[in-house]
């Protein structure tokens, strides 16, 4: 029998009902006339708590609310990629189809496609003892993606029925398993799992391999592991969303996760539109076939922006399952915060630092935590890499979202408001950024891309640090004052910071770089810097090496080199060489 309360109290999102519902923590119920989604979030033997996922305007004291007898779920199954949905999984073309181009409360639509038909081959046989995990049927989701159904987690047993290879519904019964109780579990297409709680694996593999996103100063100097954390912190209008989306699109994940959480609707519309029209560079379908998105932007309901981040990341979870590698974009994780920051004021909890709850980093941690590179249940390798924009007002990295996020995160992607103004993108700032990545993948590096890639990029790092310096003795008494070999790392590392740091996303062979190329331009950057050093040992002013117009031909190299003919780049030593004869004799 369906359990029921009565509405006592309205705060916003928050409703209380008075006395002893029986109602579950975490329990999704139905609230009002009108059905609303909520969800329990508190239980006294007095009084029970729901924050409801839905406008509650127009709601009032008496209305039932009715338990569902479960926790709030997903539906997992074929549909899920190339769709868009609102932060409690409702696809939002359907409800667009049903309702227009506005939600009204309490609209309940099926997650995914119920009647469509789905070409299922089957891959379990009846006598075969399967486990959760255990892939029994795979269906073409996309051009780009197999969708592999699995046995869900909690079930084991003897396969006692196969349905034969053919056409199939979500409801439809694919396979019967008998489990040692004999008990039946009839597994189809679709299975639900909780959104708070993650799903389970084997094992957790340690950071070896980067996720490769084509951008060099993530690639080559900070670079994340498939499975990893990051972060992109930066103020208003310093590029953390067009990162995302400059990552989402060219990094080598096999399928991407954007979640839009209290963004503006615009933003949501970009991404939308450029993603149906742009290619993957990689498979030549259309990136929307290995691309899924969540979209609650900041005029929907404030609960379920909190819940948006919990729907993606076990749909990422699902997906790894299977075997892929799975990147989630959460723009941004400071909208979720101030979401929860605005429902613990409503429940009258004691705040924390800037009014936020408490368990923030604890939120948080559990958040990050569910990333990794696993061993699956079927023993398949997977993984989910989170990389979480953080907006801090005023761009203070010093508030406590952007200052707990850091704890958990081992990759630290700082915007600068000065480079994303000077229109320097990425404009992430080589001197507050880094990540503790590096060690763990310099193995993967060294046997990869090439043997001293890791000390190139060391040598590259060091001399934009010192630029740093010597650029607060410029600003104190001019550049006039330093010697020669000073000025040179001036002078090198503004091609560094031209030529290599900064990256043109609309230019064709600069938007995406391969790494062989990376490990090339700075080779090229490096050998220029150890040739005009040897000529500034022989007493030559700067002003010298900068009329051979070398500078400025080496900044080039990444418009004028295609990234499919790597080759020429062994032309551009060739002509370091003769400029460094050509001055010596000349001058010396």
């Amino acid at each position: 029998m369906l359990k029921k309360g009565i509405i006592y109290g309205i705060n916003g999102p928050v409703i209380y009902l008075k006395g002893n519902t029986g109602f579950k923590m975490s329990e999704m119920v139905l609230v009002g006339e009108e059905k609303l989604v909520g969800e329990v979030i508190a239980l006294t033997k007095d009084t029970t708590t729901i924050q409801v996922f839905e406008e509650t305007t127009g709601l009032k004291p008496g209305e039932e609310v009715v338990a569902t007898g479960d926790a709030i779920c997903v539906t997992l199954g074929p549909g899920i990629i190339s769709n868009i949905f609102d932060g409690i999984e409702r696809p939002l073309d359907r409800i667009k189809d049903s309702q227009g181009a506005f939600i009204s409360r309490g609209i309940s639509v099926d997650s995914l496609d119920m009647e469509k038909k789905w070409d299922v081959t089957l891959k379990v046989k009846e006598g075969e003892l399967v486990e959760g995990g255990t892939i029994i049927a795979t269906t073409v989701e996309t051009t780009a993606i197999v969708h592999k159904s699995m046995v869900p987690p909690n079930i084991s047993g003897t396969v006692t029925f196969v349905a034969p290879n053919g056409e199939y519904t979500l409801k439809d019964t694919l396979v019967i398993v008998t489990d040692t109780a004999g008990v039946e579990h009839p597994i189809g297409l679709m299975q639900k799992w909780p959104i708070r709680v993650p799903r389970p694996t084997k094992n957790r593999y340690p950071a070896s391999m980067p996720l490769i996103t084509g951008q060099r100063i993530l690639d080559t100097l900070f670079p994340i592991a498939k499975g990893g954390t990051a972060s992109i912190p930066g103020g208003f209008g310093t590029g953390k969303t067009m990162t995302q989306h400059q990552l989402a699109k060219w990094c080598d994940a096999d399928i991407i996760v954007y979640i839009g959480c209290g963004e503006r609707g615009n933003e949501m519309t970009q991404v939308l539109e450029d993603f149906s029209k742009l290619v993957d560079p990689k498979s030549g379908n259309p990136l929307m076939a290995r691309t899924t998105l969540i979209a609650n932007t900041s005029n929907m309901p404030v609960a379920a922006r909190e819940a948006s981040i919990y729907t993606g990341i076990t749909l990422a979870e699902y997906y790894r399952d299977m075997g892929y590698h799975v990147a989630i974009m959460a723009d941004s994780t400071s909208r979720w915060a101030e979401a929860l920051r605005e429902l613990s004021g409503r429940l009258e909890e004691m705040p924390a630092e800037e009014g936020f709850p408490a368990y923030l980093a604890s939120r948080l941690s559990k958040f990050y935590e569910r990333a990794g590179y696993m061993e699956n249940l079927n023993h398949t390798k997977g993984s989910v890499s989170i990389i979480g924009a953080v907006s801090p007002q005023g761009g203070d990295f010093s508030e406590p979202v952007t200052q707990n996020t850091k704890r958990f995160v081992r990759c630290f992607w700082a915007l600068d408001k000065a480079l994303a103004y000077a229109r320097h993108f990425p404009a992430i700032n080589w001197l507050t950024s880094y990540s503790e990545y590096l060690t763990d993948l310099a193995p993967w590096y060294r046997e990869n891309v090439g043997e001293n890639f890791i000390t190139c990029r060391n040598q590259i790092l060091a001399l934009l640090n010192e630029e740093s310096k010597l650029n607060e003795i410029v600003k104190l008494i001019g550049s006039d004052v330093l010697p020669d070999d000073q000025k040179l790392v001036l002078e090198i590392s503004k091609v560094i910071r031209l030529g290599f740091v900064q990256q043109n996303a609309y230019h064709p062979s600069d938007t995406y770089v391969p790494l062989e190329k990376q490990l090339k331009m700075m080779q090229i950057i490096l050998y220029l810097y150890t040739k005009c050093k040897e000529l500034i040992s022989y007493n030559l002013p700067i002003s010298t090496l900068r009329e051979q117009g070398i500078f400025e031909k080496i900044t080039s190299i990444k418009y004028d080199v295609p990234n499919d003919q790597l080759q020429l780049l062994d032309g551009y030593l060739e002509q370091i060489d003769e400029f460094y004869t050509t001055v010596k004799n000349q001058y010396i």
